[in-house]
């Protein structure tokens, strides 16, 4: 299974897994109160999530948690001798996969946020942990895995310099590292064959775009056989090589208007479509593993849909989709392709995960992330769309509180970060939250969000604080004319690119929304611009033809008169700030200094400090207490309801550094 997002979009991800139907609108159902969904069942651990095969197909991995902490379990298929095998006690783990030697589990950990990840190995047989990275200030990123060579590794690092990654071999026996591929200075990606070989690589260029490099052995030099401009550069990628390592299957935007999956012979540089939508950028591949031919492809339109070009699985898609309800995806194969596990999302109910036999066309349940979730009653996700003012068609989803009328509702308009990136359809603990407290959620795929083509895309080139937020005004003044939300009662919530886009609805427009919630979001552009990790050197020209040039004096005075911070005297409505003090890429000072012309300016914040992470709050107890103090912030001022915080914030280690006398019923929080 190839998961192309991760390359589409290379270190820049920002930013931040039974069904009740609706009744129909009245005033009986009126009457009937909706029950609180505990805040602890929404953002708390999952109870089990994750799950993988093991290479050889006799165990099952999964996530779950240890005193409260998620940690990696372990069980034989068919037993009940499920044990926990990693032992973290602080951030819990979240990234993991099994080496191929069925023998190790690997995991990914950085500290307080930081994200200089590094890479652990468990010893299945010994019970051991090992730090295979031991390197202070070094991240260290996956390239490759292969099942055909399963005592070794393929991992990128910035251990010698910190502005890029080089490719290392890892031998899991001896803990020996190579340097197999040194990274001349502007590489954000690497790609490699079947032969375990690194021999493609993604290049950042000048004008904002990247080139793709490909080399016939690790021994030789680089030669660019792609020059994705910038118009092409968020929605083209490598995927993989063919088997022969003769081809490449790419995601390519060039000559059409969205990323298209086409396979690309090396010698001839010809180029054959194999998957493609007018509309929508392939979003996802999946990929043989033995002859790595391509087998389906997902296109996410208003839900996920898979193209099935693979005749061999044709009966297998269909007897899965018959398993559950919702969109589903194919995580995770073994070696021998007896197994596959499939989960499913839906929109209102947790997620639910099934190991399915191709030679029988048969799934067994597995479980589900969130039991707890089917005792309450969830929203429903609906999609809508709509014309921007300039005539572009907008699309997003709507979610509305359960058994209430559809009228004159207060409501969120819950932005998503990236802003690369979009919303999708399914379950949203952030929108379940909100419509269960009574408000309607607006999440809308503004201009420059991700899988709708490169015209969409494009559209928003150095439209930060520009046409980005006017698609989120209008659509609120949408939301506002089908009489679905009261235009005094609309709030405005997001992270990263969408905590700026908070301060700027705050700012820009401050008379358009009753309160904000900003949540690591960049303040000044100059300042967020200057401070970026320095492993993003490659791709920093891509920011200053999408965002702005900040090292030009026009380009400056640009990006000021597009941050936030230069018109805080605007603001009129309550504000909340949430920030992690170790967060790379938004840092602390985005928020301090918003903060600090703020209470110049004798105008009210809440701004609440979490010292332990980083960009987005990871703990499940410090997401718990911001989420207490975001919803007594919301309820006096959309009047909706709120759970009080209790002790919610006893685990945690939120820090109110200003502002607690403007949230009703907080408690002091732990020092």
């Amino acid at each position: 299974m190839k998961n192309v997002k991760s390359m589409l979009v290379p270190v820049l991800a920002w930013g931040l897994l039974v069904s009740f139907i609706s009744c129909p609108c009245g005033r009986a159902a009126e009457r009937k109160p909706v029950e609180l969904i505990p805040r602890e069942v929404l953002f708390g651990n999952p109870v089990k999530t994750g799950p993988q095969i093991s290479p050889d197909g006799k165990r099952l991995s999964y996530l779950a948690p240890v005193n409260d902490v998620l940690n990696v379990w372990v069980k034989t298929v068919g037993k009940d001798d499920d044990k926990a095998v990693t032992k973290d006690t602080d951030r819990g783990i979240r990234i993991y996969f099994w080496a191929q030697d069925n023998r190790h589990i690997m995991y990914l950990q950085d500290k307080g946020g930081d994200e200089n990840w590094r890479l652990f190995a468990v010893d299945l047989d010994s019970g051991g942990t090992r730090d295979l990275t031991p390197f202070e200030n070094v991240q260290t990123q996956i390239v490759a895995s292969d099942k055909h060579f399963p005592n070794e590794l393929l991992i990128a690092m910035n251990r010698e310099d910190p502005n890029v990654h080089d490719v290392y071999h890892l031998d899991l026996r001896t803990r020996d590292l190579k340097l197999v591929a040194k990274n001349p200075g502007n590489i954000v990606g690497w790609v490699a064959d079947a032969q375990f070989k690194v021999r493609a690589a993604m290049a950042g260029t000048p004008e904002g775009g990247f080139d793709l490099l490909v080399r016939p052995r690790e021994d030789v030099g680089w030669e660019k056989i792609v020059a994705w401009s910038a118009e092409d550069s968020l929605t083209s990628a490598p995927v993989s090589f063919t088997k022969d390592g003769d081809a490449l299957y790419l995601i390519d935007s060039r000559n059409a208007n969205t990323g298209r999956l086409v396979k690309m012979g090396l010698a001839d540089k010809q180029t054959e479509v194999l998957a493609q939508d007018p509309q929508y950028d392939v979003s996802d591949v999946m990929i043989h593993p033995d002859t790595y031919q391509v087998q389906a492809v997902a296109f996410t339109r208003a839900r996920t849909e898979w193209t099935v070009l693979d005749d061999s699985i044709k009966d297998d898609f269909q007897a899965i989709a018959k398993l559950d309800r919702g969109d589903f995806a194919v995580s995770d194969r073994d070696n021998a392709d007896a197994t596959w596990l499939v989960s499913f999302t839906k929109d209102d109910g947790p997620v639910s995960f099934y190991a399915y036999e191709p030679v029988t066309h048969k799934g067994t349940f597995l479980f589900v992330h969130k039991p707890d979730l089917t005792k309450y009653e969830l929203a429903r996700v609906e999609p809508i769309s709509f014309k921007a003012r300039d005539g572009l068609t907008i699309h997003g989803y709507i979610t509305f509180p359960v058994r209430r009328q559809r009228k004159g509702l207060p409501m969120v308009l819950s932005v998503h970060g990236g802003p690369w990136a979009r919303d999708s359809w399914g379950y949203d603990p952030e929108a379940q939250w909100f419509a269960n407290r009574g408000y309607a959620v607006l999440d809308v795929n503004f201009r420059g969000s991700t899988g709708f083509g490169k015209e969409f895309l494009n559209a928003a080139i150095k439209e930060w604080g520009g046409k980005m937020h006017d698609d989120l005004i209008d659509a609120v003044d949408w939301a506002v004319r089908q009489g679905i939300a009261d235009p005094d009662k609309v709030a405005i919530y997001g992270g990263s690119y969408g905590g700026y886009a908070v301060l700027v609805g705050l700012t820009f427009t401050p008379d358009v929304f009753a309160c904000g919630i900003d949540i690591v979001g960049p303040s000044n552009l100059i300042t967020l611009l200057e401070s970026i990790p320095p492993y993003w050197a490659p791709v920093l020209d891509m920011f200053k033809t999408r965002v702005g040039d900040h090292t030009t004096e026009e380009g400056r005075a640009f990006l000021t008169e597009r941050s936030p911070l230069t018109y805080v005297d605007r603001i009129q409505r309550p504000l909340l700030i949430g920030q992690g003090a170790n967060d790379p890429r938004v840092k602390q000072t985005e928020a301090d200094q918003i903060v600090a012309a703020m209470e110049e300016k004798s105008i009210p914040v809440t701004y609440v400090l979490f010292p332990d992470e980083g960009h987005g709050f990871a703990r499940p107890e410090n997401n718990l207490a911001f989420s207490a103090v975001a919803e007594a912030f919301l309820a006096p001022v959309l009047g909706g309801r709120f759970q009080p915080v209790g002790d919610d914030f006893r685990d945690a280690s939120i820090q109110i550094v200003t502002g607690a006398e403007h949230v009703p019923g907080l408690p002091d929080a732990p020092n």
